[in-house]
């Protein structure tokens, strides 16, 4: 059966049809629903959430070009196919053309062939992202065991963790990249990876430049190396630590910091951020109390993605927050985070997929 606007509730790949031909458009969604949910919006309503798999317009080029905002999926493309209406729209790799006045068996055959095209090319993606977080989670796994181990960290390993980690979300989006790290019980190196792909989606949405965001996502990735150093049952407590496991767990931005100058190959803004990403503009953080100015962007931008992945990641004692609960817990915390970039973070991750392919 066709699903209408009103009916669908999976969450399932589904075909998103727009259109002002009441009767053909009903007809397509029949016979596209055989093979896949589809989604019928009449003109002048609102598009929906989610990301579908592919988008059929059948509207005035004039309304066409008004959609396009609302057809952005998270900066990611959308396959489509436009009937078109006058003159052939510009070439695009992700579109295909068809007059509006095509035999409705030939705009099934295009539609079929696209869906059949757009499954493949969806699960190609999906076996790639799976490889790229399991070598993600192998070079993080490394690096903690080495540096537990006092061995020197491999600068090449990290480079190869930030290079994965931007090719995957970039690629993927940040909402699959976490549903994929997620899938797996890795504790702190889950923790590292979330922290690393959020950094990489608002890093790219606020407009850093290449090098920078690498530099970005190479601090995320090593910000909490210290908690190598700590006892796994103070890590993996359920609940709150006692005053001497808290005196602990608050060296791990100092312990961190050491191996990294010890190593002698990591720049001194990712020092920076592995020490104080725990500091506070009002004082109040650790370990030393800086305020204000005296703590770095590229810190202030990873406080941010710590403390949002530490409130939706799975624990065992409680259930993760909603994006829009951590926000609000993160807004409510006044004097902790900047303000100015949180505004910017709010509707990126709220929206989900934000680093443009």
């Amino acid at each position: 059966m066709a699903l209408g606007l009103s009916s669908r509730t999976g969450d399932g790949p589904f075909v998103l049809l727009v259109s002002d031909r009441p009767s053909e458009c009903a007809a397509l969604e029949r016979a596209i629903a055989l093979v896949m949910d589809c989604w019928a919006v009449p003109a002048g309503k609102a598009i929906p959430p989610g990301r579908p798999h592919l988008i059929i317009l059948d509207l005035p080029p004039t309304q066409a070009v008004a959609l396009e905002p609302a057809l952005t999926h998270r900066g990611l493309p959308v396959p489509r196919l436009v009937l078109v209406r006058g003159e052939p729209l510009k070439a695009s790799p992700h579109v295909r053309q068809l007059p509006a006045a095509a035999p409705r068996q030939l705009v099934l055959a295009n539609v079929f062939a696209m869906i059949e095209a757009v499954t493949r090319s969806v699960e190609t993606r999906r076996q790639k992202l799976v490889g790229r977080v399991s070598d993600a989670t192998a070079i993080v796994s490394e690096l903690f065991d080495s540096a537990a181990l006092g061995a020197g960290l491999q600068r090449a390993d990290v480079e190869r963790g930030t290079e994965l980690v931007l090719a995957a979300v970039s690629e993927a989006g940040i909402t699959d990249w976490l549903a994929e790290v997620w899938r797996h019980d890795i504790g702190v190196y889950q923790h590292t990876l979330g922290v690393a792909g959020h950094a990489a989606s608002f890093g790219a949405q606020i407009g850093l430049s290449r090098i920078d965001l690498a530099r970005l996502v190479r601090s995320a990735l090593l910000h909490d190396i210290g908690k190598c150093r700590i006892p796994s049952e103070i890590l993996n407590k359920p609940g709150h630590l006692d005053p001497e496991e808290l005196r602990l767990m608050q060296r791990h931005p100092v312990i961190g910091a050491d191996l990294l100058r010890a190593q002698g190959t990591f720049e001194n803004e990712v020092i920076d951020v592995v020490l104080h990403h725990h500091e506070r503009l009002d004082g109040t953080g650790y370990p030393d109390r800086l305020r204000g100015a005296a703590i770095s962007d590229l810190v202030r931008i990873v406080a941010i993605c710590d403390v949002f992945s530490a409130l939706t990641e799975r624990r065992a004692y409680r259930k993760p927050a909603s994006p829009a609960e951590a926000l609000a817990i993160m807004t409510d915390g006044s004097g902790h985070l900047d303000p100015d970039l949180l505004r910017v973070f709010a509707p990126v991750m709220l929206g989900g997929d934000a680093l443009a392919a």
